[in-house]
């Protein structure tokens, strides 16, 4: 086996980590925008994401040519951005937002398990171990070690969310039979997903102008945690290693209440510590145990 194909899982693993840092900015940059409504937030970000992935530099030659892609792809990539979305938000509205959060982050501990389902998947106990041991981190942070109380009268909650966390886990590992398809193509699939939520934001929501720093904050969402971060995810999925990306997505909402932290817009509390190094421990099992294990396993590019 040669080293390109390793070297090229790497670096396909480091932009699906880099994707899930932009995403931990999400929450600090949504605070500014939490009055504005939330389906009209995700269609402004979604076209200016879909806008900067159609203007980036790719090795496609043309903008008519980004706009070409399998129509099986772009269905699962349109389906599976605004899906999550529109479930999460819906989520929200039926059951406290602590249990919908954990629901929710069940999707990286999928990601590692649905990982198992592919040919010739690399995926082991250590990363299954460290995916349990992240959100073990999340729960302690999120509850502060005193649990979520489950009610019954917050099922069609719970079920959003967990239908959320099942979309967004399943489109993370079936983007993988769509390996062949450049990465430049999501700029179309933000776009549609931006003209969903424009018809939602129509049919279920009022329409409120955004000030100046709204404005801004939009335009850094749409850019960041939108538009670079849902492309390197796209590459990530595609060509690197998804047990150690499922790990790693813990380290997103970890991140987020650090840089809450820092801004002074959270409190500390003692199972944001624990989080931390729950996480630390975990991402440890998967990367280092894991990567150990794999490098032992025949053929270790198939399921790229």
């Amino acid at each position: 086996m040669s080293a390109k194909p390793h070297s090229l899982r790497s670096r396909a693993t480091v932009k699906g980590v880099i994707a899930i840092v932009l995403w931990s900015s999400l929450a600090l940059l949504a605070l500014v925008t939490r009055d504005l409504p939330a389906f009209e937030v995700l269609a402004i970000t979604f076209g200016i994401g879909g806008l900067a992935n159609l203007l980036m530099p790719s090795s496609q030659q043309g903008l008519s040519a980004r706009w070409r892609q399998p129509w099986a792809a772009f269905a699962l990539t349109v389906f599976s951005l605004f899906g999550y979305h529109a479930l999460y938000f819906v989520a929200f509205r039926f059951a406290p937002a602590v249990e919908v959060n954990l629901i929710n982050y069940l999707w990286p501990l999928l990601i590692v398990m649905f990982a198992m389902l592919l040919p010739g998947a690399s995926v082991n106990r250590w990363q299954i171990a460290g995916s349990l041991t992240g959100l073990s981190g999340v729960a302690f942070m999120m509850t502060g070690g005193s649990g979520a109380e489950l009610s019954a009268k917050h099922l069609t909650g719970y079920g959003c969310a967990f239908a959320a966390a099942l979309v967004w886990s399943s489109y993370s590992v079936l983007n993988r039979r769509f390996h062949a398809v450049s990465s430049s193509s999501l700029g179309a699939s933000c776009m549609a997903v931006a003209l969903l939520a424009a018809l939602a934001h129509l049919a279920f929501e009022t329409t409120i102008m955004p000030d100046v720093w709204q404005c801004a904050f939009l335009v850094l969402m749409g850019l960041g945690p939108v538009g670079i971060a849902f492309r390197l995810w796209d590459q990530g999925t595609k060509h690197g290693d998804l047990g150690v990306l499922g790990t790693l997505s813990y380290a997103a909402p970890v991140l987020s209440t650090l840089l809450l932290l820092l801004s002074g817009r959270a409190e500390a509390h003692w199972g944001q510590a624990v989080a931390v190094a729950l996480l630390l421990f975990g991402a440890w099992l998967s990367v280092h145990l894991g990567r150990d294990r794999t490098v032992n396993e025949p053929n270790p590019g198939q399921a790229n």
